[in-house]
């Protein structure tokens, strides 16, 4: 298995071995960089969890982030699955960007349900790939371990889940630790700007906005021979509620995540509907093929939401802020009204590799940033829709933040689980 490959259009050009020596004492006094790097060792130790396509890209792009600037080595891997590890570490030691910060050996190379604690105590920043409904509990060891902390989006996928995040926020803040999660439009030259001039009034008072996810087909795995019921929900995650949390969290978080930022509030209700027109295959679990949402924000506001995954159909993956003196269209960055045109940006580096210049530059800088509140609330805010969709029901923030439907195992084993049913508005609960 290979991880998707980032464009090289952009590297970080400021020195850091010097700046860490002159840093590393400071910062490890106020509890920014793990003591480790106190005793004259300099290396960044990087851990991942979760071996799979996004965690190897996620891999690839850290270590484009670093260069020659930031010294860091892939130091430990963990996955449920010996043959993810395997599959990445083959990766991981050929591909252009990690072949020369590879450094993973054979006891450093971690597999079962467990495997994510070993990746914690040994490495200093870790990075979590895993499917989202692990992220919750691999988020409060990182922290609770003083660790810093890469953690692709969503951060959960239930009420419970989110107010562990939250937990883990207050925590990380109090720790001085570095947290950036995989919302990487916040990390988009185009975006940066756009909001900073959307903030500024460039289209007037924000009043609606449109935010839409509407694309292809996604994976999915048949049931092979030999797989226990564990193993096949885990390896066909994305349909499972308990791991995924259904496209409208896992995907669509971040359109909702633009809205959110151009708004500056989180919305208070939803109203939605979704079902599955086209998938209904068993490899489908409980997944649904589109949702839509309306989304009521303070003052009146309200947000149209789409996501949908069906082949054949026209695709629009896009964000619409609308104001009292015009919009902006993500699509292009533009702007009409009074400030009509374009944002230009002359550079702009992959938003993938750029959330990772910017968390390897905020720990060594001893400029923290922690980004688990916001994408927490973005992700709520996904889960609210889903809830709504399922439920036929409308749903608050109070709710669904308050919800005590958890839908992860409580005691997660290799062996016999039932699949849950698929959600029916007004009959199967809210989830």
């Amino acid at each position: 298995m290979t991880g998707p490959k980032a464009p090289r259009d952009g590297s970080p050009s400021a020195s850091r071995r010097d700046f860490l020596k002159g840093s590393t004492a400071a910062a490890v006094g106020l509890g920014l960089i793990p003591s480790v790097h106190a005793a004259g060792n300099d290396v960044i130790k990087v851990g991942l969890i979760g071996c799979g396509g996004r965690g190897s890209g996620a891999a690839d792009n850290i270590c484009e982030a670093a260069g020659s600037t930031y010294n860091i080595k892939i130091h430990a891997l963990a996955d449920a699955f010996e043959d993810r590890v395997k599959n990445c570490r083959d990766f991981l030691r050929s591909n252009e960007h990690t072949k020369d910060k590879f450094d993973v050996s054979d006891d450093r190379c971690f597999v079962g349900l467990d495997a994510y604690q070993k990746v914690i105590d040994c490495c200093d920043l870790v990075m979590l790939a895993t499917p989202p409904g692990f992220r919750p509990q691999h988020i409060e060891a990182t922290i609770k371990a003083g660790k810093q902390l890469f953690s692709e989006k969503p951060v959960a996928v239930d009420g419970p889940g989110i107010r562990k995040v939250l937990a883990a926020h207050d925590e990380a803040v109090k720790k001085g630790l570095s947290v950036v999660t995989g919302t990487q439009r916040r990390h988009q030259a185009g975006y940066i700007e756009s909001m900073k001039r959307i903030h500024d009034g460039a289209i007037g008072d924000l009043v609606t906005a449109r935010v839409y996810w509407n694309g292809g087909d996604i994976w999915a795995h048949k049931r092979q021979a030999g797989w226990n019921d564990v193993e096949y929900q885990i390896r066909n995650w994305y349909h499972f509620l308990w791991l995924c949390g259904d496209h409208f969290v896992e995907q669509h978080v971040h359109n909702l995540d633009v809205a959110l930022w151009a708004l500056k509030a989180h919305p208070i209700r939803a109203v939605g509907m979704g079902g599955r027109q086209v998938h209904t295959e068993p490899e489908r679990g409980q997944s649904y093929d589109h949702f839509a949402v309306d989304f009521e924000f303070p003052g009146h506001v309200h947000i149209l939401s789409m996501a949908r995954q069906i082949d054949g159909c026209e695709n629009n993956v896009s964000e619409t802020i609308v104001g009292t003196k015009g919009f902006w269209d993500s699509n292009g960055y533009r702007f009409t009204g009074p400030n009509k045109g374009r944002v230009r940006i002359a550079h702009e580096t992959n938003p993938y590799v750029q959330e990772h210049i910017d968390l390897l530059e905020s720990i060594v800088s001893k400029r923290p940033v922690c980004e688990l509140k916001q994408v927490a609330e973005s992700t709520l805010t996904a889960i609210m829709g889903r809830m709504s969709a399922y439920s036929g029901k409308a749903v608050t923030w109070e709710q669904a933040l308050n919800s005590e439907v958890d839908t992860f195992p409580s005691h997660l084993a290799w062996g016999e689980m039932k699949e849950p049913p698929v959600p029916i508005p007004g009959g199967l609960g809210i989830f």
